[in-house]
């Protein structure tokens, strides 16, 4: 097989703990073991190319020749053809024999492998790449650059007053929301609304350590739980806050007039229904209620 990319080579006896047991300290491997004879391995081979492509070099895609490369196939126990391996930190995490479709081979991946933002060439994407990510700063300096060019864009708008929110400027974020006239962004400013209440909120109550240490003396503590779940909230710790929530909305869901449930819908409407959290506790929360 030729190489393809600098991501997708073939590994041999000789090369096999360089390129793929101590490569796989720096990120995962997959490992394809596959015959010239082999029908379902050619079958294969070409959409394994295609997603370790798709990870833009974050996956590397080793090929073996079990014809050829006997030792390998010996020193692994390869049994059938064909078999492919995930190898992480040195060690072979996960696999599997036989023809998958590649729905089922992105998911044996995703817990090992983070992809990509995509490369997005609107300016306004990327801002939004570089904020899902965590790099507020970037994607503030961003969307500066782009409302310069034009202010009336809601999304920037919204997503700027988000990058203020995040360093604490709620007023100057309060400020940037209230100039957003765009209809068709309401669930992004609902979300963007959301997060600041949940920060100012959480500036007037307790220290969350003061708050985990009341919950411990007495778990049964309402107050203390939901005031730590918005604590969790200005801090982006979306699950835990979420899971607090939901557990406090079974227990009792007549807390402060159903708040923990209207609490839940903010957190939804901030994440977005995209989110996989909301997918999650949506479901959930539809089980607690009906």
């Amino acid at each position: 097989m030729s190489q393809d990319t600098p991501y997708i080579f073939d590994a041999t006896t000789a090369d096999f703990d360089q390129t793929v047991i101590e490569a796989s300290f720096h990120k995962p491997v997959l490992v394809d073991f596959w015959a010239e004879w082999c029908a379902p391995c050619k079958a294969l081979m070409p959409m394994l190319a295609q997603i370790a492509e798709s990870y833009q070099g974050a996956l590397l895609l080793a090929k073996v020749d079990c014809d050829a490369e006997a030792d390998i196939v010996a020193r692994f126990g390869i049994r059938s053809l064909p078999t492919v391996v995930l190898f992480k930190d040195g060690q072979p995490v996960d696999g599997f024999a036989g023809a998958q479709p590649e729905s089922a081979v992105r998911a044996l991946l995703e817990p090992h492998v983070q992809m990509p933002p995509p490369a997005a060439a609107d300016p306004f994407e990327q801002a939004q790449a570089l904020f899902d990510s965590g790099r507020f700063a970037d994607a503030e300096a961003a969307l500066k650059a782009l409302l310069g060019e034009d202010n009336t864009h809601a999304g920037a708008l919204i997503l700027y007053a988000r990058c203020l929110a995040e360093r604490g400027e709620l007023g100057e974020a309060q400020t940037v929301l209230d100039a957003v006239k765009s209809d068709e962004h309401k669930a992004a400013l609902a979300g963007a609304k959301a997060q600041i209440t949940f920060l100012r909120q959480a500036a007037d109550l307790p220290d969350a350590a003061d708050l985990k240490t009341r919950l411990a003396q007495n778990p049964q503590d309402d107050e203390a739980a939901y005031q730590l779940a918005i604590q969790q909230l200005a801090r982006q710790q979306y699950e835990a806050a979420l899971e607090a929530l939901l557990k406090l909305f079974v227990r009792n869901r007549s807390y402060s007039e159903g708040l923990p449930h209207k609490t839940l819908l903010q957190v939804f409407l901030l994440l977005g229904n995209d989110h996989p959290l909301v997918t999650t506790y949506r479901r959930k929360l539809f089980a607690a209620l009906y």
